[in-house]
């Protein structure tokens, strides 16, 4: 570390709390964004939560149905590749919580208008994907949707986003 590096820097570019970018007031943010608000890999990948939707179409083509005992529900995930090469989709993956007293919601499928995290996405392009889940009912509809992304570096973040599953 440099010596003529002031403390306001060093936290600025440096420090886990000043890195990062954001560029919607969440820059070095990677916990407590919610809905909307984005975060970005240091590779350039922005992503962000649009929303999570009840599911309500149900068809002979899904992998789940109409139960009353779960909230069935899509993620719609919004990404951005703001780096100089393709960036593999199917190294994403996401883990839905309930975000009031507990519980990990299942992943299912839903057929009607599926964008899975599959393929690639190449520099410069933003693409809007989706992420379908069951939620026992019992644990409510606020969620915590976290963002897994496959690396060789064991430092990547996996950002957290906070919200509710609307109707």
């Amino acid at each position: 570390m440099a010596d003529d590096v002031s403390q306001a820097d060093w936290m600025k570019y440096c420090s886990d709390e000043g890195a990062g970018t954001g560029g919607d007031g969440t820059e070095g943010q990677s916990t407590g964004l919610k809905f909307g608000e984005s975060y970005t890999w240091p590779d350039g990948l922005k992503v962000s939560i649009v929303a999570a939707k009840k599911w309500t179409q149900f068809t002979d083509e899904d992998y789940a149905e109409d139960d009353p005992a779960y909230t069935e529900f899509r993620v719609k995930l919004k990404l951005t590749n703001g780096g100089d090469a393709a960036v593999k989709l199917d190294d994403l993956s996401v883990i839905v919580e309930g975000a009031t007293n507990g519980g990990e919601a299942s992943t299912t499928g839903f057929a009607t208008d599926s964008q899975p995290l599959e393929g690639r996405l190449a520099a410069g392009v933003t693409a809007t994907k989706t992420d379908d889940n069951a939620l026992e009912t019992k644990y409510g509809k606020k969620i915590v949707v976290t963002v897994q992304r496959s690396s060789e570096d064991f430092d990547l973040e996996f950002p957290e986003f906070e919200g509710e599953i609307t109707d």
